[in-house]
């Protein structure tokens, strides 16, 4: 959260020797080199995706789509849902009808689930491209919707304009087979600090899923604003939920807005990690109702930026019936399986009564059958059995505090890492960045992406990491326009670290396959950062 306040060379080398290879780059940091004999000109380098994938096998001829191209799936719904959604993406640009049919007949574009696939696991997948046709094959369906858009990167940048442009429309011929290195790849959007509608998040989702994001974080309660409603506390969202940073109207979501985002969300593979910021960050419930607040007066609403000045009230036993409802309600909203708590910067509360209070919400969460997630702080308390950790110290915390998050994960204790100087999005890129803050450091693109999460904090043991996580705090933000241009390109970078081989991690060779990026970025309308540190193409 914010207040107001390498590895070996050796394998590195080879991993980023391995992949220039694989993506068919000329040489480190250099621009794309010629298409390999027998591709035509316009297919891109079958490794020149991002994130990177686990195996390139170049070989023969591309696939070109046709206007006679169908798009076929086996007898499986899943495999029609994302059939229709990769037509529906493919349709605009190219003109081509691109009928979705049900056969397993050779040629154009076939989807198949196979459950033998094992090697492949839950979100797995191979594409193998040659003159006759193109196959995705994947054992669970999150695995074909991740072919789609490894399959979707590798046709030209225009495919993604929502109107007819020229093609050809050519597909590298090889074999990508990929499994990605962590099951937790995350982002998170704060709607707490300025209220984003559905069809935002929508929108942030839809940029998440083009880099096989899983989990989607919503910040949903804070000292600025509440935005989920709840039945049995309803001014929270009516009252709690009426303004924002720097005032204005705020908003919140109804419950049926947020099945809604919730539903779009797994149409594209991703869980909704709902939060709940207790017992700090919680100025507008504690508006919301007096009996929330020890001394029984309901403080202002509440539009600027400071941290850790509220403090839900431990001793008293109406607040575990605020929570256990607040959690009861937003439990039986989410079908994902976890549920975050919060637990950072709760500097008006003892410490004595923050062991107790997160004591007692762990146990509502249990109850409701979620799994407790916290900021890193919850180590500071008694994490139950089964609790993740989300680390956003960043490189200079002190060591005691790092040792405290790595001993609970010797215990037990899963971590996800957001180290705040190098995945939190809302950081300025350079001071002379217009939006975001800058109170853990500048962060340009290669500080992002250049570090490892499994030697980022010693004495961690690797089982216990459960993967990374891009938080986007939006004490500055208030358009969609402001979360892309901060989010982008550094939110590949993440996204990959979540799902890239370690081999595969090299600054010199991913800067050049994230340039490639840029003409897609463009095509679909991001205003991204265009970071010196990257070889953009020209115009």
């Amino acid at each position: 959260m914010q207040p107001v306040r390498l590895p070996g060379t050796l394998p590195r080398l080879f991993g980023a020797l391995l992949l220039v290879g694989a993506a068919g780059l000329g040489c480190i940091g250099a621009r794309p080199a010629p298409a390999p004999a027998g591709h035509a000109p316009d297919a891109r380098p079958l490794g020149q995706i991002v994130p990177a994938p686990a195996s390139v096998r170049p070989a023969g001829s591309p696939y070109t789509l046709t206007p006679l191209t169908r798009i076929r799936v086996d007898g499986s719904r899943d495999a029609r849902r994302i059939g229709d959604y990769l037509a529906g993406l493919l349709r605009p640009s190219t003109g081509y009808a691109l009928p979705v049919t049900r056969d397993d007949l050779p040629g154009g574009i076939r989807l198949r689930l196979r459950a033998s696939e094992r090697s492949l696991g839950e979100e797995g997948y191979r594409l193998e491209s040659a003159r006759g046709g193109i196959t995705l094959t994947a054992r669970k369906p999150a695995g074909l919707f991740h072919a789609v858009q490894t399959l979707r990167q590798l046709l030209p940048a225009a495919v993604e304009k929502d109107t007819r442009q020229r093609g050809p429309w050519q597909v590298a011929g090889g074999t990508v087979t990929d499994t990605p290195r962590f099951a937790y790849r995350g982002a998170m959007l704060d709607v707490a600090r300025h209220f984003f509608t559905v069809d935002q998040v929508k929108l942030y989702i839809d940029r998440m899923a083009l880099y096989k994001i899983n989990k989607l974080h919503l910040h949903l309660s804070d000292d600025q604003g509440w935005r989920i409603a709840v039945d049995s506390w309803p001014r929270l969202a009516t009252y709690g939920g009426s303004t924002q940073v720097g005032g204005g109207p705020g908003g919140y979501y109804t419950k049926a807005q947020y099945r809604e985002i919730v539903a779009y969300a797994a149409s594209r593979h991703l869980e909704v990690v709902p939060e709940i910021d207790m017992p700090g960050h919680t100025n507008s419930a504690l508006a919301s109702y007096a009996e929330l607040n020890c001394n029984g007066v309901a403080p202002p609403l509440y539009t600027g930026t400071a941290v850790g000045f509220s403090s839900l009230c431990a001793p008293k036993a109406v607040t575990y019936d605020f929570v256990d409802d607040v959690v009861r309600e937003l439990a039986a909203l989410t079908p994902g399986r976890y549920l975050h708590i919060g637990g950072d910067e709760a500097h008006s509360t003892s410490h004595e009564d923050y062991v107790t209070f997160m004591d007692k919400a762990q146990a509502v969460v249990g109850k409701y059958g979620k799994t407790v997630v916290g900021w890193h702080q919850l180590t500071g308390a008694k994490p139950v059995a089964g609790a993740v950790a989300q680390y956003w110290g960043y490189d200079a915390t002190g060591a005691a505090e790092r040792k405290q998050v790595a001993d609970a994960a010797k215990n037990g204790t899963r971590l996800i890492l957001s180290p705040a100087d190098r995945v939190y999005l809302d950081m300025k890129y350079t001071k002379d960045t217009p939006l975001g803050l800058a109170w853990a450091g500048l962060v340009e693109v290669r500080r992002s992406y250049d570090w490892d999460p499994a030697t980022y904090l010693d004495g961690v043991p690797q089982q216990a990491l459960l993967g990374v996580e891009a938080p986007l705090w939006t004490e500055t933000l208030s358009t969609s326009d402001h979360l892309e241009y901060m989010a982008f390109p550094r939110l590949p970078g993440v996204a990959e670290l979540g799902w890239s081989p370690a081999s595969t991690h090299d600054w010199e060779t991913y800067k050049v396959r994230l340039a490639a990026q840029g003409p897609r970025f463009t095509a679909l309308g991001i205003d991204y950062y265009r970071s010196p540190q990257v070889p953009w193409p020209a115009g």
